[in-house]
């Protein structure tokens, strides 16, 4: 066995942990902790992490956070790079032990005479006190959901979690036991009790349905009849997390992803690149639509890869969406279409972008949507976006006018100050028009949102206009008349686009709908409002598509895109002369002489003749009337 020696220190090391990626080594050194890497040249990072000896480290494979605790009688949180996230209160004794569970969602203290299950922000689930001495050592079971102790007395402790609970809609769900589940529909008080045959492992409630995972079996229940579930075998025992979604729920286990319909059936199984293992995975990494799926690279922290949630197929080309910076968090909308759905990330420096999972590509370049984001939720009705940030709820009445028209899309934003919630509160639910947000200690807040934006999306997907006019003109609001305009332009409306617009005070681009109204084409329509949303590309090729080459040849000259103008009038045979006159009456104006090739070589062979130009274009436009 080969050996070798990282580090030799004047005091005792208590504790050891290997990093997720086995590339580094932490230990404990006096009141610091340290990581070494395992490269000869690299420099560890030293930090003092507690005012007393650190007796306890553990850092966790899925969520990449770092657990200690010391005789200063704290236990806390760091990330990866030393930076602390939580600090726990003064206890009475010093912690001797601290343990992740297997999935990174709670971890375990020990102390004298006391036992503590966490949540992984670091409040506290439970508490015992067994007269068993200090506790030195604790380790989960695999499915986590037992936990062992080694006890100063000499004994070891056994220890089920239970009592966990589920809330969605008027449905209240409660692991009582280990093989029993209390549900409760608080609108009515009619309770219900499961006996199951195996311990719970994995529960979640969401969609109208209850999915429970026992060591053999998982059930999938109605909330319309608990009595009849769906019974099925997972494929692993250990399983990591469920994720729901209107039509279908994923479960990860230890092995893989499999995709399964509330009937029991499953529907595909997609394939982790370069043979990674589903216990890598966290729920935040991973995020399911009714057609799309979404997971963050093991490898390639900086790259989604999207899936289709019907075949297990890559999307499209197989092309990742590509990030510049380490990805956190992923969440895809849950309504609508596949043209309707998005893909939210949040990065390392807590920005948000979002992107169409339809127009990915290895070159696209993401768009940002806002900074410092703490928290994120879809609405699961219809496609409404809401953040946390710096004590203010952010939400997005319709984040795809970041796509449509970026100069509305601040009115659209509505933010509310919530510093009730305290420091790093979580967004748990987004249902309807209520917001569920846990806060730092643990309790539960739940917020009411306006109605007007979710009735305003049904009434534009039912296609009534005038009824959604009315609705703006009832609330009086600035951000749903926004909203509407947004929606106008993806629908092509111009009537309902033009009122919008004026209700917001756009004047220059009510100005430029009439302009749209009296065109004859309705190609050249269509191309004019994408171009309003700012897709030059697509309205180009609208034009192209529809024959309309002179139009897509002005398009570039009104834009400056002089090499594009020419490129298309050479292709095409047709206006070379209408752009060489247009790029020298422009060079004209600004004093400059002509620097490109192309232009000079095509200058050599055409000649400029106006009358011949202007006669040309007249004859475009009125092929372009009849």
């Amino acid at each position: 066995m080969l050996r070798s020696t990282l580090a030799q220190l004047p005091c005792c090391i208590y504790s050891v942990v290997w990093s997720p990626e086995s590339d580094n080594v932490l230990y404990t050194n006096g009141k610091q902790l340290v990581i070494k890497p395992l490269q000869p040249s690299a420099k560890p990072l030293t930090w003092k992490a507690h005012d007393g000896i650190v007796l306890k480290v553990d850092w966790n494979s899925v969520n990449n956070l770092i657990l200690s605790g010391g005789e200063d009688c704290k236990y806390k949180i760091w990330d990866s790079y030393g930076r602390p996230l939580y600090s726990s209160a003064i206890h009475d004794y010093p912690i001797t032990s601290v343990s992740w569970s297997p999935d990174g969602n709670l971890f375990t203290v020990g102390s004298f005479n006391m036992l503590r299950l966490c949540d992984r922000s670091g409040w506290s689930h439970g508490l015992e006190k067994p007269t068993t001495g200090s506790v030195f050592n604790v380790a989960w079971s695999m499915d986590g959901t037992q936990v062992a102790a080694a006890c100063a007395d000499g004994h070891v402790m056994l220890a089920h979690c239970i009592e966990k609970r589920l809330e969605w809609c008027e449905f209240e769900v409660t692991l009582t036991g280990r093989k029993t589940i209390e549900v409760r529909n608080v609108v009515n008080d009619a309770h219900e009790t499961l006996e199951l045959r195996d311990r719970v492992i994995k529960m979640s409630l969401a969609f109208k349905h209850l999915v429970v995972v026992t060591s053999s079996q998982c059930l999938v229940y109605s909330t319309n009849n608990f009595n009849t579930p769906a019974i099925f075998d997972p494929r692993d025992g250990n399983i990591s997390f469920i994720q729901q979604c209107e039509k279908h729920f994923l479960i990860v286990d230890h092995v893989g992803l499999y995709i399964y319909s509330y009937e029991g059936r499953q529907i595909c199984s997609p394939k982790l690149p370069g043979g990674v293992r589903g216990s890598s995975l966290s729920i935040r990494t991973v995020s399911l639509s009714p057609d799309v799926l979404a997971v963050r690279d093991v490898k390639n922290d900086h790259s989604v890869m999207l899936y289709d949630a019907n075949s297990g197929k890559l999307l499209g080309d197989g092309a990742p969406v590509v990030h510049t910076m380490e990805i956190l968090t992923v969440h895809l909308s849950q309504c609508g279409p596949m043209s309707d759905r998005f893909l939210a990330i949040i990065d390392k420096n807590h920005d948000l972008y979002l992107t169409p999972v339809r127009k990915t590509s290895s070159n696209h370049r993401l768009p940002k949507l806002a900074s410092m984001v703490q928290s994120l939720k879809w609405n699961s009705n219809v496609n409404i976006l809401c953040g946390l940030r710096d004590m203010k709820l952010l939400v997005w009445f319709y984040p795809r006018a970041l796509f449509l028209d970026k100069d509305i899309l601040p009115q659209t934003l509505h933010e509310r100050e919530c510093s009730e919630f305290g420091k790093n509160p979580e967004l748990c639910d987004f249902n309807e028009n209520t917001v569920i947000v846990r806060r730092a200690d643990g309790s539960i807040c739940s917020i009411s949102n306006m109605p007007y934006p979710a009735m305003l999306h049904r009434l534009v997907a039912a296609d009534k206009w005038n009824e959604a006019v009315r609705l703006c003109r009832f609330a009086k609001l600035k951000s749903l008349w926004a909203c509407l305009a947004s929606m106008t332009l993806k629908e092509k409306d111009l009537a309902t686009a033009e009122i919008a617009y004026a209700a917001i005070g756009e004047v220059d681009k009510v100005e430029y709908l009439k302009h749209i109204k009296s065109i004859p084409s309705k190609e050249v329509r269509t191309a004019e409002i994408t171009l309003l949303s700012g897709s030059v590309n697509e309205a180009e090729a609208i034009l192209i598509q529809g024959g309309f080459i002179y139009r897509a040849i002005q398009l570039n000259l009104d834009l400056f895109h002089w090499e594009r103008a020419l490129e298309l009038a050479v292709k095409h045979k047709t206006h070379v002369d209408t752009v060489l006159g247009y790029r020298q009456v422009y060079l004209n104006q600004i004093h400059k002489q002509e620097t490109s090739n192309k232009f000079k070589q095509y200058s050599k062979g055409v000649e400029i003749n106006w009358q011949n130009i202007e006669s040309k274009i007249e004859m475009e436009l009125e092929k372009e009337g009849k």
